[in-house]
């Protein structure tokens, strides 16, 4: 009975097949929105994921906040006693602390130029970021201790100084502002960072070098950010009340004075975007799934107007001895068929439209199947939902006034 039912059905589609496409078109319209924003939201998700587990794995950053004594205007800087207090306390809970300076200037190489990000680092800091190299050595302990002019570069940097000249980078001498240093080994690739910069558009130094020859300051141990690499399973929140703790008692703050460093938990921070992502992504496909409401009030009216049609025909099926169940369950599978078609229609298209919406967005393709046989569920049951009022009408017709009706 079910398989006649769907027959005929199909049938009652076939006849009447842009009547069909039409109320079909509001399912299709439904559910590929709401599986391309869900697919929109999954490539976005695993972009924050990659460029924040780019920084490196349960990281600390650690900047100097206003200074409030000082007219609220001047910033205190970390020192490398600063740093050798916080190894000899909390060494247990840390695999690196890395001292960050970093400054844009014009770098030149030949007739080549470029505006880069210049940075002065220790040798925690590879460890911290997990940042190897493709090419070439890292520094040596000489070159930390000494300060001498040699520089690592980025990916980005080999591009825009070598490329067109094909010269090999490593032992090149690149000019930075007014020092000159040789080139010693080139990053992996990095791609973009957390906040859409490029991670490979760098020079790194050493810290002695940077503070000599680029800062300038007037304290050797002028240190803007700390970069701290926690080991695995230690608790960041935990970390960071430790590390507040000491630099309290290191910058002589009082109880009840506010701090004058700030700690940013990169943990928290990819928690609180992958939550954010998530509902936003669920909100977009809550609205999209609107239109699948819309779709079925469509196929409940298109649906009544079929009844109104076929009066005669069910009057007819009525009084040759079908039953009221025949009857309903006859219009329910009608419009059980088309918005199952539909959503059928609308994965198949939303497949194919998230496929060309992510490579212009340039996100990550990342279909979620699971999200689509739930959409294609959620349709059908659209379809026996709005299609219950018009089939539970047709069979309950009187079938004498049905055969009378014109």
């Amino acid at each position: 009975m079910i398989l006649n039912a769907f027959f005929l059905a199909f049938r009652q589609i076939k006849r009447n097949f842009l009547r069909s496409l039409l109320t079909m078109l509001g399912i299709i319209i439904g559910v590929s929105a709401v599986v391309i924003m869900i697919t929109l939201g999954n490539g976005t998700k695993q972009v924050i994921t990659e460029r924040i587990s780019s920084l490196g794995s349960n990281i600390l950053f650690i900047f100097p906040a206003r200074n409030q004594n000082v007219g609220g205007s001047g910033r205190k800087s970390f020192s490398l006693n600063d740093i050798k207090t916080l190894n000899l306390q909390i060494g247990q809970l840390v695999r690196a602390i890395a001292p960050m300076t970093s400054t844009s200037l014009l770098v030149q190489f030949r007739q080549e130029n470029a505006q880069t990000q210049i940075q002065g680092v220790n040798g925690d800091y590879f460890l911290a970021t997990n940042w190897n190299l493709t090419d070439g050595s890292p520094f040596s302990a000489q070159d930390y201790r000494t300060g001498s002019n040699a520089c690592i570069i980025g990916v980005s940097v080999k591009k825009n100084l070598f490329d067109t000249s094909a010269t090999n980078p490593l032992g090149s001498r690149i000019r930075l502002g007014s020092i000159v240093c040789e080139c010693i080994g080139i990053l992996e690739e990095k791609g973009q960072g957390a906040m859409g910069n490029d991670q490979d558009d760098v020079i790194l130094i050493p810290l002695k070098t940077y503070q000599r020859s680029i800062s300038k300051s007037s304290s050797l141990y002028n240190i803007p950010r700390l970069m701290i690499s926690l080991k695995d399973g230690v608790d960041s929140a935990q970390a960071s009340a430790q590390i507040a703790d000491i630099l309290r008692n290191i910058r002589n703050i009082r109880e009840g004075q506010k701090d004058d460093f700030e700690i940013v938990d990169t943990k928290q921070i990819f928690d609180i975007m992958q939550n954010t992502t998530s509902n936003f992504t669920l909100f977009l496909g809550a609205i999209a799934g609107v239109s699948l409401i819309v779709g079925g009030i469509g196929i409940m009216n298109i649906m009544l107007v079929s009844v109104t049609e076929r009066t005669r025909e069910i009057g007819t099926r009525i009084a040759i001895g079908a039953l009221q169940s025949e009857v309903l369950l006859q219009f329910l599978v009608e419009a059980l068929s088309l918005s199952a078609l539909g959503g059928i229609l609308g994965i198949i298209f939303a497949f194919f439209a998230s496929l060309q919406i992510c490579a212009i967005m340039e996100l990550p393709f990342n279909f979620d199947y699971g999200i689509a046989l739930i959409t294609f569920i959620f349709s059908a049951f659209i379809g026996i939902l709005f299609g219950y009022l018009p089939a539970r009408r047709a069979s309950r017709l009187n079938p004498i006034e049905a055969l009378r009706h014109e």
